[in-house]
């Protein structure tokens, strides 16, 4: 059976979720380092410590990734993160001491719940504390708590999304290879299953209603909506325990994003701040043309996987119930 990210050994995974508010924080902790690469595709992005994957950075390895709702002030969420991996001495060794590296990426969900809810240090610090390899657990928890999809028309007609995540085994001469995805979504557009070529969630015909509306059809048709900007945002995490550097794993990440284009429509909006990392953990090998193909399914399953398991939240209907 599937862990979801965590089929790649090394890496951990905790929530920290307030259903009061409803927003939290996701903590992906990869303890002993992990090779990491990203791609910005989203026009409203907000991330914090991303030039530490940059392959012209000195610093060779991440030791976590954190994922928060909040807009902006989520990010204070990563400051918890890397408290908690100083205190267990993980982190890149600069002599005096060892600075973990926590790159960081938010959502806005400030107009579901709470506007003053926001993650905090405190919060982060309880995510990565519970961080482990079993599982993970989807739905509206962590970064996806206050994660919505379909908004064309605004929230009263959008629908509940969450996180998901999926994992793909590659085959053959790459048998043991392995590439996994987490995504927390909060996508402008809706979400369709790339298997089955249907929409599965988003843009409601009205309040009342269940019925979707295509949104990328409407908006072809001039349809412009009333929803405020620069509100929305897909957050992905992919990994392999394929061995790649800096550079390959910043390609996978680029591949990774096709998943994603996939199963959102319309994606990358200038309304949305779509990311993708990348975490390369283990010694296997295999192409990275591969393994993009691989983390593209695995990025688009954990897509359609996050409006499945999301329930009704915050007055937004979800398809759990």
């Amino acid at each position: 059976m599937s862990k979801g990210l965590t089929d790649i050994e090394g890496i951990k995974v905790g929530h920290a979720t307030d259903l009061e508010g409803i927003t939290g924080c996701t903590a992906i902790l990869c303890e002993s380092g992990a090779a990491a690469g990203y791609d910005i595709r989203g026009s409203a992005t907000g991330t914090a410590e991303f030039e530490v994957m940059n392959a012209l950075h000195v610093t060779p390895a991440v030791h976590a990734v954190t994922l928060a709702g909040g807009s902006a002030f989520g990010l204070e969420a990563s400051c918890g993160v890397r408290r908690y991996l100083e205190g267990k001495g993980v982190g890149f060794d600069v002599r005096v001491t060892k600075v973990p590296l926590v790159p960081s990426a938010i959502l806005f969900d400030l107009g579901i719940g709470s506007k003053t809810a926001r993650p905090t240090r405190e919060m982060g610090e309880a995510a990565a504390a519970a961080a482990t390899a079993g599982p993970v657990v989807e739905g509206a928890v962590g970064a996806g708590t206050g994660a919505t999809v379909g908004k064309l028309n605004g929230m009263r007609q959008a629908m509940k999304s969450g996180i998901g995540t999926a994992t793909v085994w590659l085959d053959g001469p790459l048998a043991g290879v392995r590439v996994a995805a987490l995504a927390a979504v909060n996508a402008y557009g809706d979400v369709r299953d790339p298997e089955t070529s249907q929409l599965v969630a988003g843009a409601r015909r009205s309040p009342n209603s269940m019925d979707l509306i295509d949104m990328a059809a409407q908006i072809k048709k001039g349809g412009r909506g009333g929803f405020a900007a620069a509100q929305n945002t897909t957050l992905v995490v992919v990994a392999t325990n394929a061995k790649l550097s800096k550079t390959g794993a910043t390609k996978l990440a680029q591949l990774a994003s096709i998943g994603m284009a996939r199963a959102i429509q319309p994606v990358w909006t200038m309304s949305d701040g779509d990311v993708t990392i990348a975490l390369s953990l283990g010694d296997a090998a295999a192409p990275v043309d591969a393994l993009g193909i691989a983390a593209s399914e695995a990025v688009s399953r954990a897509i359609v996987r996050a409006v499945r398991l999301a329930p009704s939240l915050g007055g937004v209907p979800g398809l759990a119930g």
